[in-house]
C-alpha cells in the first residue's frame, strides 16, 4: 500500500489543528522496528514493517541518518545511530548522574549487568545500564529495553512505591515490606533480576541487576543480593540534587 507524505486539499484530518504528524510517526515507528529487530533492517524490509512504500521509507531513512538517529552498514542496511544515545543522556539528566556511579560499582561488585528504569505509561523502561568490567559471563540489558510496569523486579520495585490498591499483584505488597523485588523469567525467559525503588523529585525509579538462572545470584544467596540493591537505590536517592 502506497501513501503520499503531502496533504491535499481535501485531506482535513492532515490539515486540523493538535493532529499527529504522519511522518514523524513512521519516523518513530522505524527506530521502533529497528530497536525490537536487533538487528541491522534493510530498506524492504522497513516498509513491510512500517506497510508503506519503499519510497516513503527512502526519504525517512535518509532524514534520520541526517541526524545521526540511522547509520547505514556496509550492506546498506540501517542500523540504530549513534545519536540516539546522545538524546538519552538528556533524558532524567540528574537521575542518571547520580545512578551512573552506583550502577558501576554494583556491577562490578555483583559480576551482573546492573541498569536504572524509569515508568513510561504502563511500561517500564531502562534509561541506563552497565555491564561489570570483570565478569566471565553476564547478561547485555541494553538502553531502550521495555517491559510492562506490573512484570518484572524493576516494574514491581516502581509499583511498591506508590499506596496500596486492590489490583496490585501480591509480590507488589512484599516488596514494600522488604524492600527489594525479585522477579523470575517474568521478562525474558531464563533471566532473573533483583530490583529496588528510588524516590526522586518528579517520582519514582528503580535499580536492578539481572543474571543467569542458576548461576547462584554471583556467589551470594537472593537475600544479600537484594540487601544491596537496596542499598544502592538508597545511595542513589542520596545523591540526587
Amino acid at each position: 500500500m502506497t501513501h503520499s507524505l503531502g496533504t491535499t486539499a481535501g485531506d482535513t484530518r492532515a490539515e486540523s489543528p493538535g493532529t499527529r504528524s504522519q511522518t514523524l510517526e513512521r519516523g518513530i515507528q522505524a527506530l521502533e522496528a529497528l530497536r525490537a529487530a536487533g538487528r541491522p533492517m534493510s530498506v524492504a524490509e522497513l516498509a513491510r514493517s512500517l506497510n508503506v512504500h519503499r519510497s516513503i521509507v527512502y526519504r525517512i531513512v535518509r532524514t534520520l541518518e541526517d541526524h545521526r538517529l540511522l547509520s547505514r552498514t556496509t550492506d546498506g542496511a540501517y542500523e540504530l545511530g549513534v545519536g540516539l544515545p546522545m538524546l538519552a543522556r538528556g533524558v532524567s539528566h540528574g537521575l542518571q548522574s547520580a545512578a551512573l556511579p552506583t550502577l558501576s560499582s554494583l556491577a562490578e561488585n555483583t559480576g551482573m549487568t546492573a541498569f536504572l528504569v524509569i515508568p513510561s505509561g504502563e511500561e517500564a523502561v531502562t534509561l541506563a545500564t552497565v555491564e561489570p568490567r570483570q565478569s566471565v559471563a553476564h547478561v547485555t540489558y541494553a538502553p531502550g529495553m521495555r517491559h510492562p510496569l506490573d512484570r518484572g523486579a524493576p516494574g514491581l520495585a516502581v509499583l511498591a512505591a506508590f499506596p496500596p490498591n486492590d489490583s496490585e499483584r501480591p509480590e507488589v505488597g512484599e516488596v514494600r515490606a522488604r524492600g527489594w523485588a525479585y522477579s523470575r523469567s517474568e521478562v525474558l525467559p531464563g533471566m532473573s533480576s533483583v530490583a529496588a525503588p528510588v524516590a526522586t523529585s518528579t517520582g519514582v525509579a528503580a535499580i536492578a541487576v539481572i543474571y543467569l538462572e542458576g548461576t547462584d545470584d554471583g556467589g551470594t544467596n537472593r537475600q544479600d543480593l537484594g540487601e544491596r540493591v537496596r542499598a544502592a537505590a538508597a545511595e542513589v536517592t542520596a545523591d540526587l540534587p
